[in-house]
């Protein structure tokens, strides 16, 4: 794998010169003033990204999975019911947590490829009459399958049944890449992770904890120490943390808001459904379709292209990182073989997504594909040269 390439995994993703630079910092004292005084703006910064403007928000030294079980650990007790839809590898992996921990998970599987189904959420909802879910788990953006689901969608669903559980997101790909709404989506926890749109090396969960979630702190008995909210805020509040905290990635955090902030959040995002559109553009140029069954579905941060029959999508990952140097992702699970990823996140533009489809087509032909050398990364460069005069006219 060669260094000078980018990845074009769905994270962790590359990271800017600055921000690496960022976190590359002395030894300072975290029970510091100097502390301090790097911390709050970075959860000042992680509270505007999230559109979040009451409860917590909880910087964990740990990676978004270490964000999932907080998350449930600090909130739920065994044996409580939660309600969460399976439909891709990131969905699964929370609710085999769940269970783990001794919760009883009420499942609705679906096929991989498709969104978490709001009709049958309510459903569900209603049809629990004695109120025993707790929570709904929802995964904003199934990483395995390139789709997101519609949170506002869920909390519609969870007001139409007129059921109190709470809802908690995994919005490990999808925050700081894709619009994210924790106040006006009625989100109780949102989970997000450093690696992804953040664009930091991995090592924090980004949680966002609304009043309702902290408040069920009180009544909740599963184990929990390392990932206690209740220290967590109590160290807060003298500006600290109950244990070492990973002092440079919370400096490189607060950089990174002020990067995302400098481009402007709605330009992020709209820089992420462009990169997105034109890589979709390709798959459909190469005759190939995306895993997601419903475009209006498709992630704006990763792409899961459904490989021709016969053809095995892990070969060609494994092709491109040895040949080429490039890293893309292979499918996961159900769709393991039958896909491989193409990770559109995070510090991109036009022409670096441009050099991952021509490495994916040089892949594609050395593997034998049917697949004219060009043809997806000429559909992206129209689309991409259309959307930039289409953005320069808007500017004048």
């Amino acid at each position: 794998m060669s260094f000078q390439n980018p990845v074009f995994i769905p994270g962790p993703t590359n990271i800017p010169e600055s921000i690496r630079k960022a976190c590359d910092m002395p030894t300072l004292d975290h029970r510091s003033p100097a502390f301090g005084a790097m911390f709050k703006p970075a959860v000042a910064g992680v509270r505007r990204v999230l559109k979040m403007t009451e409860g917590e928000v909880i910087l964990l030294p740990s990676t978004g999975t270490g964000g999932w079980e907080a998350a449930i650990t600090n909130t739920l007790s065994a044996g409580d019911t939660v309600l969460a839809a399976r439909f891709g590898m990131f969905s699964h992996r929370w609710i085999d947590m769940c269970q783990r921990h001794g919760l009883n998970v009420q499942i609705i599987d679906v096929p991989w490829g498709q969104a978490a189904p709001i009709a049958q959420i309510e459903a569900a909802l209603r049809a629990d009459v004695q109120g025993k879910i707790k929570v709904v788990l929802a995964t904003h953006n199934e990483t395995a399958t390139g789709v997101r689901s519609d949170i506002a969608g869920i909390r519609a669903a969870l007001d139409a049944a007129g059921h109190d559980a709470m809802l908690f997101v995994d919005g490990v790909s999808s925050i700081a890449s894709m619009p994210f709404e924790f106040d006006a989506w009625g989100v109780d926890i949102a989970v997000a992770g450093s690696q992804k749109g953040f664009m930091l090396p991995a090592g924090l969960a980004i949680l966002g904890v609304s009043p309702k979630a902290l408040a069920a702190m009180d009544s909740a008995t599963l184990p929990r120490c390392f990932f206690d909210f209740r220290d967590m805020l109590k160290s807060y509040a003298a500006g600290g943390y109950p244990y070492t905290p990973s002092v440079g990635l919370i400096a490189g955090l607060s950089h990174s808001i002020a990067l995302l902030e400098g481009e402007g959040l709605e330009a992020v995002y709209a820089r992420h459904h462009r990169l997105a559109e034109g890589v979709r553009r390709a798959v459909a140029a190469w005759g190939l379709q995306i895993c997601a069954t419903d475009p209006a579905t498709a992630s704006d941060t990763v792409t899961a292209v459904v490989v021709p029959a016969g053809k095995c999508g892990t070969e060609l990952a494994q092709l491109a990182a040895t040949k080429y140097g490039v890293a893309f992702g292979v499918g996961l699970g159900e769709v393991a073989g039958k896909v491989f990823r193409i990770g559109h996140l995070g510090m991109l533009t036009d022409v670096m997504v441009l050099s991952g489809l021509a490495t994916a087509e040089m892949c594609m032909a050395d593997l034998g594909w049917d697949i004219p050398l060009g043809s997806g990364v000429a559909a992206a460069q129209d689309y991409f040269r259309a959307d930039q005069t289409a953005l320069r006219q808007a500017a004048e």
